[in-house]
């Protein structure tokens, strides 16, 4: 486990940014989310689920359900962490197996989600970084991700800022809140990606 990641603020007030101008205060702590922390998992999950489009489902899970998620990405050793200020998740972000046949080993599919009040804070950023610097260092080679909506900027814009490349568009895919709903392809090579073969054993896949 990484120890970790403080603001280089530490608290206080705003920060000041170039020419003087505040900036937002970011986030104080980077950790593994706990059981404990389904509540507020739950709570902004739900938010997307019923007011946005990046993630199809339309009825929001319930924390129990939300912790029996994050079991089992945990139980497959990879990372599903939060981002908080003061004892507040401000938002979480993980990484799950991309598909489940033992081929895709060193691939995952990465999720982030941010509480309705925290954009613009860097919170997804910093958390879905860390995400994908722990899967480098499980020694995985490819993370995917599928962003919903085509109208999602935030989403598209974050993962480019990591890295991701745009691979393409699968229109009109799903239907929610009365309209079709396409998905974005975005990928970021891990590790040199194909450059070699690899050194790590994989994830532990048997799906069928």
């Amino acid at each position: 486990m990484r120890a970790p990641l403080s603001s280089s603020s530490g608290g206080g007030g705003p920060r000041s940014g170039g020419g003087g101008r505040p900036q937002p205060q970011a986030f104080v702590l980077i950790r593994p989310a706990t059981e404990a922390d389904a509540p507020a998992l739950a709570a902004i999950y739900a938010h997307h689920v019923l007011h946005g489009f990046g993630t199809f489902e339309e009825v929001p899970p319930t924390p129990e359900e939300m912790d029996e998620r994050r079991r089992a990405v945990v139980g497959h050793g990879l990372p599903y962490l939060l981002a908080e200020d003061v004892g507040q998740v401000l938002g979480y972000a993980y990484a799950a197996p991309f598909r489940h046949r033992a081929a895709y080993r060193y691939a995952v599919e990465d999720s982030v989600y941010v509480a309705p009040g925290a954009p613009g804070r860097g919170v997804g950023k910093a958390v879905l970084a860390r995400v994908l610097a722990d899967c480098e260092a499980l020694g995985l080679r490819q993370a995917v991700a599928v962003i919903g909506d085509s109208a999602n900027a935030a989403s598209i814009a974050l993962h480019a800022a990591l890295g991701f490349e745009h691979l393409g568009v699968a229109k009109s895919v799903g239907f929610k809140h009365g309209r079709w709903v396409d998905i974005v392809w975005m990928q970021k090579a891990l590790n040199g990606g194909d450059r070699d073969s690899p050194k790590a054993d994989g994830l532990k896949l048997s799906g069928h």
